[in-house]
């Protein structure tokens, strides 16, 4: 069958069972890969089209009202289907439709195969930004005239089918075989498409000249690159020179650059502080250009004395840019060569020899296992790194790519043919060879905490976004205990006969487990009952006001000299009997291994799984004794999360040290010459004193400098604060959120959305989005963090694309989220950032400083909302051009007798603190 009908419907809704109908189709007809003609007609739906679908696809009722009825066109549009493929982008959703108005007008349902052009480019492009049909447009090319009316969009699935069509045979013969054997567990209809392609290979001589194979598995064909060193001849003043003043080379190799003193200083800062091996602490304020400023010195510095620079960044957002904007410019800068390495944790890059194995056994596999592994195969084609973050893989598949993952792979020795393909073994000898190593504040933390074992050698290093590092080192130095992960490990490894690893290991050698499937079920009881007995424990705390929730989720702290109720004492003895299962566990796995080490029946690579397995195992029994078993609290704050409204055993268990400042003073400050620590906020009231403190750094070796920012916050910015708005303690949070909304919607009008609303809690800010929702004029798109289905990026991409958008954020929102220009006029602050005085992390940390005589307040709670509230701050302006208002809904800002630590922390603006009427005057005025 070579004939395509592409459909793309319109309709009143989102659901043809609540009555919703059609009011325009659009079909598109191709043959012999050429689109050979269109058909397209409004069908009146007999009811009115909300106002949020006519803003959307410019469809009136005006329009509608004297087109045919659906029963009128549909034997035409019946007969257009006829002998071909249907293709939609989500064919459940058209199809769906059109099947419901056939049927309700008694007709047949159409039967045709299917292509789902969301699905079948999720396989083909699997390194797509998005799937959305105006995204994928503009990944590949395609001019998309018309988005949200009905011939337009199946146009642009048209074309956007034949490109795949293109994509699919340029793959290689084994990448297809395996596509073939997916293919009857996708949604897709794809056989044909595939046989086809895989005869035609069958008898071609067509070579690909960057693809490579082994093991049936097709991939994209690497060479190791090798850079000369070469030292360079200039001062670092000549080569500073060289860059930012002579010939003007910084403005002749980018657009809108901007001449930014604060730069230059920054990189003469830590040329210094490379120079005299001391460590430097460095506030570039937004604007400065920073990742440029540490990249020039680390270069100058790599090259020269033929020792490696670390850079490490919190984010894979600024990794991204670093290695594909900065280092590039900078490379096209110098007059020497010089090799950059991006390095991140073994769980980010496939294992191919992992992967070839899951491939050959199916028998389990869901959909999501399924797409996953089609993605996959198309990706090998084209990736160099193996880095998982590259491709859009289905957060349900995130379980198997942990199977699929480095992480998994043994120690592999020189002459394993698996080695010299190893993903994460290639990015380890690119980083031997490199000048720079790119790398994340976590590989960075298990570096240390595995005694540098990760990262080549290194003396100096730059750490980016370091007012993160502390909570990052707290993370690896603790540890984390939950239901899914632990039943997911032992799920996997399954009883001798349920088809998973261990009964795939054990296959039909005449091996047998003692005892093995009882103790492993009655292990699986045991991690349930603990599970909801802790569930039901914080369920109880929470019902006497013992535990804080926000979030979604209800947190507890536990100390366990003080747990002494019958319940805690209970929860005890279950954990303990629970590491006895675990370790007969672990002592039958080794006793199995011996067994087919004694009949020669395994490899070293189930070996290496038998290992790991058995690793994994211990560290659950570690962390319970920890967890549970061990009087270390002075030293650890730990705590149970439950989800409020999840399932009886969704309890997760915490652990962290309450300080890491002795730990970071002795594993990363004396171990190693020169660290320089920078961000756009470390300092509260210009005074680096309280980030000193909390990293434990070296008063004697450490250089300190605060960058100005270039831009002109006074003539760019406006600060308005309420005087009227409800006390927000006692019995007043409705009434706040009232006042909140009210002010959202009257600045909304003023700045025509362009709106992001940062929330310090989440239930405040579902609580202001459903009431706004209930309130705000339809022109308005409202998007709400946690409740808008997609990514932080995907929410911000709606923000940006709505003329008239109000986005509300929380939490990770208070931070690299950059939106500049025109998209964003309006910042609003809610609440000053302050972590609850009952939050478990904060409560162990505070009482901790008590008991050192120190006041928490100021010590603690007060330095981190100030930092949080200055990175909130930093997301209106993010250029030179950019202008707006900051408004803050909390009186704390000026009238707390700590209110000078916020005002002093940001650049001076103009400030105002008056009537909510009067502000919103004098928004008017100023915009």
């Amino acid at each position: 069958m070579n004939r395509y009908v592409v459909i793309d419907l319109e309709t009143t809704g989102h659901s043809s069972t609540n009555n919703d109908k059609i009011i325009e189709v659009g079909i598109v007809i191709v043959e012999d890969d050429k689109i050979i003609g269109e058909y397209g007609t409004f069908l009146n739906p007999n009811k009115a089209i909300p106002s949020f679908i006519s803003n959307l696809t410019g469809i009136m009722d005006e329009d509608v009202k004297d087109a045919p009825s659906f029963l009128e066109k549909a034997d035409e549009i019946v007969a257009l289907f006829e002998n071909s493929y249907l293709i939609a982008h989500n064919v459940p959703f058209d199809l769906g439709f059109l099947n419901a108005e056939l049927i309700k007008n008694n007709k047949s349902p159409l039967k045709n195969p299917v292509i789902d052009t969301v699905e079948l480019a999720r396989i083909l492009y699997p390194q797509a930004p998005s799937y959305k049909l105006s995204q994928l447009a503009e990944y590949t090319d395609i001019q998309h005239a018309d988005p949200h009316r009905a011939l337009s969009d199946a146009y642009v699935t048209a074309s956007l089918f034949l490109n795949l069509k293109q994509k699919l045979a340029s793959l290689p013969f084994e990448t297809i075989d395996h596509l073939l054997r997916l293919e009857k567990k996708l949604k897709s209809d794809l056989y044909e498409l595939l046989f086809t392609r895989r005869e035609a290979l069958a008898f071609s001589v067509e070579e690909q000249p960057d693809i490579t194979s082994y093991k049936g598995l097709a991939f994209k064909k690497v060479k190791d690159t090798h850079v000369e060193k070469s030292n360079h001849p200039l001062s670092f003043g000549e080569y500073l020179d060289s860059i930012y003043e002579l010939n003007g080379s910084m403005d002749n190799m980018m657009d809108h650059y901007e001449k930014r003193v604060g730069q230059r200083e920054m990189s003469e800062e830590i040329f210094d502080a490379f120079q005299g091996k001391k460590h430097a602490m460095i506030e570039a304020e937004t604007g400065t250009g920073k990742s440029l400023a540490y990249i020039i010195p680390a270069i100058f510095e790599a090259v020269q004395k033929k020792k490696r620079v670390v850079i490490s960044t919190y984010t894979t957002q600024l990794q991204s840019q670093l290695l594909d904007s900065e280092i590039p410019l900078v490379k096209r800068l110098v007059s020497f060569d010089f090799k950059t390495a991006l390095l991140k944790g073994k769980q980010h890059y496939l294992s191919l020899e992992k992967f070839q194995k899951e491939l050959e056994d199916d028998t389990n596999d869901n959909y999501d296992i399924t797409l996953t592994k089609a993605m996959i195969l198309v990706w090998l084609t084209e990736t160099e790194n193996g880095d998982f973050e590259e491709i859009q893989l289905s957060s349900k598949g995130f379980l198997f790519n942990k199977r699929i993952s480095a992480e998994t792979e043994g120690v592999y020795d020189q002459n394993s043919p698996w080695s010299t393909k190893s993903f994460y073994q290639k990015a380890r000898r690119n980083a031997q060879q490199a000048d720079i190593i790119i790398t994340n504040h976590a590989l960075l933390c298990t570096d240390m905490f595995n005694d540098f074992q990760f990262i080549p050698t290194y003396q100096k290093a730059i750490i980016d976004e370091a007012h993160h590092l502390e909570e990052t080192v707290s993370k690896h130095y603790g540890l984390k205990l939950d239901y899914t992960n632990f039943q997911y490990t032992l799920n996997n490894i399954g009883t001798t006969d349920d088809g998973n690893w261990l009964a795939r290991i054990i296959g039909n050698h005449d091996i047998h487990i003692p005892e093995w499937n009882e103790t492993f079920t009655l292990t699986k009881y045991e991690i349930d009952d603990l599970f909801r007995m802790l569930f039901q424990f914080v369920t109880e705390q929470n019902r006497s006001k013992k535990a804080v929730s926000d979030v979604g989720r209800i947190q507890y702290r536990f100390d366990e000299d003080k747990e002494n109720t019958k319940d805690w004492n209970t929860i005890k003895e279950m954990a303990t009997r629970l590491t006895f299962y675990l370790r007969d566990l672990i002592h039958l796995l080794a006793y199995t291994e011996q067994q087919l080490v004694k009949i020669d029946a395994i490899d070293k690579s189930n070996q290496d799984d038998f290992l790991m397995t058995i690793q994994t195992m211990q560290s659950f029994i570690d962390r319970i004794e920890h967890l549970f078993l061990m009087d270390d609290h002075s030293k650890h704050v730990k705590w149970i999360e439950i989800e409020a409204y999840g399932a009886k055993n969704a309890a997760f268990l915490y652990s962290e040290p309450i300080e890491v400042s002795k730990l970071l003073a002795n594993d990363l400050f004396h171990a190693k010459e020169s660290i320089v620590l920078t961000s756009a906020t470390l300092t509260m009231k210009q005074s680096f004193s309280f980030i000193k403190r909390r990293l434990g750094i070296p008063e004697d070796r450490l250089l300190t400098n605060k960058i100005k920012s270039p831009f002109s916050y006074h003539d760019q910015v406006q600060l308005l604060v309420p005087n009227d708005f409800p006390d927000v303690k006692g019995n007043n949070v409705d009434d706040f959120i009232y006042s909140t909304c009210e002010a959202i919607m009257s600045l909304a009008e003023i700045t025509q959305g362009r709106m992001l609303v940062l929330f310090t809690s989440y239930d405040m800010l579902k609580r202001s989005y459903y009431l706004l929702k209930e309130t705000i004029d339809t022109h308005y798109m409202l998007i709400a963090q946690g409740i808008s289905s997609g990514s932080r990026s995907r929410l911000k991409k709606n923000f940006i694309n709505f003329n008239k958008a109000i986005l509300l954020g929380t939490s990770s929102f208070w931070e690299g989220v950059d939106i500049p220009g025109e998209d964003l006029s309006c910042l609003m602050i809610v609440r000053l950032p302050f972590q609850p005085p009952n939050h478990p992390v904060y409560e162990a940390k505070a009482s901790h400083l008590k008991d050192q005589g120190k006041n928490a307040f100021f010590e603690l709670s007060l330095p981190n909302a100030v930092i949080r509230f200055k990175q909130g701050f930093g997301r209106l302006i993010r250029s030179s051009n950019d202008r707006g208002i900051v408004f803050v809904c909390d009186a704390r800002m000026m009238k707390a007798r700590y209110s000078k630590y916020f005002t002093e922390s940001i650049p001076n603006v103009p400030t105002n603190f008056a009537s909510t009427h009067e502000l919103m005057e004098k928004a008017q005025e100023w915009f």
